[in-house]
Formats: structure tokens, C-alpha cells, sequence
């Protein structure tokens, strides 16, 4: 049996943000958004890690499932399709040497936005992302997530 972990009376601010981005309970704006279809979102997360390593994507699902344990493989496969999609994109527009995939589930595992959510990061030769801490997390203005988004829509094609 799965428990959420969500607190009582959540409110979602991935879903409120893709369904308004106007809402004082959402940092997601407008400009966030790189890819959209019927099932996934993927868009430039509002808490960039550390400087060297900034612009990294999270790859939604439209509908609500709090973590991997409830998340439809059907859905998943499309995440993990945009996923990808989204690092060929990240490595042409950001020129960077790698790409890093990762997704938590449960606080334990430093999950804090509780539905579903596939990050990926740009990496850099030497970047120290890996020794970053949790502290080192900084809130990213609309405006500076904007140009990042602006960057990789060039990138992408539209799905077929």
C-alpha cells in the first residue's frame, strides 16, 4: 500500500501552475514552458542548483499522480520520451557536456513538490553539482528562467 505523503489539504503548485500561472500559489509563469502535448508539460524549474547548472527542466504529467508508485506506465514512457527530448535540446542550446536525469519520490528521497516530476539538468565538466547542498538552491526570477526556456524551444520539435 502506498501512502501519500502530500499534507493534508495540498495544494498542488505544478498543477496550479500549469492550470494558472497567475495564482499567488504558483512561482510557475508563462515563459517557464518549453514543451507541451496532451499528456506531459515540460518547463523550466523555478529553483535553480547552484550558478553552473542553471536552466534545468522538470517533465510533468498533466494529470496529478503524487510519485512513481501511482504514476501509469503508459504516462511514463511519454515523460521519459519528452525527457530525452528535452536533453538533445539541452545540449545543443546550452552547449553543456552532459545531461543529468533524476526524479525523487518521498521526502526521504529530497522530494518536495508532491506530483510527479522528472528533472533534467545540464552538466559541465568539473561543475561540483554532485557535492552541491540543499542550501546552495536558489529561488530563479521569471526573467531569468525565461531566457533559458526561450533557448531550448528552439530545440524542439513538435511531437509526432
Amino acid at each position: 500500500m502506498i501512502l501519500s505523503n502530500a499534507p493534508k489539504d495540498y495544494k498542488c503548485p505544478i498543477c496550479i501552475g500549469f492550470r494558472d500561472t497567475s495564482s499567488p500559489d504558483t512561482l510557475i509563469r508563462p515563459s517557464d514552458f518549453v514543451y507541451e502535448d496532451d499528456t506531459v508539460i515540460a518547463l523550466i524549474n523555478t529553483f535553480f542548483m547552484g550558478t553552473k547548472n542553471a536552466g534545468h527542466v522538470i517533465v510533468v504529467p498533466k494529470q496529478h499522480y503524487e510519485s512513481l508508485y501511482t504514476l501509469p506506465d503508459k504516462v511514463g514512457h511519454r515523460i521519459f520520451d519528452i525527457s530525452k527530448k528535452i536533453a538533445i535540446a539541452m545540449k545543443e542550446a546550452y552547449k553543456c557536456d552532459g545531461i543529468k536525469i533524476m526524479q525523487n519520490n518521498e521526502p526521504a528521497a529530497d522530494q518536495h513538490a508532491f506530483h510527479y516530476h522528472m528533472h533534467v539538468f545540464p552538466r559541465y565538466d568539473k561543475d561540483g553539482f554532485n557535492s552541491l547542498l540543499p542550501e546552495q538552491k536558489r529561488l530563479a526570477e521569471s526573467e531569468e528562467r525565461a531566457g533559458y526556456a526561450a533557448k531550448l524551444r528552439v530545440f524542439i520539435e513538435p511531437s509526432s
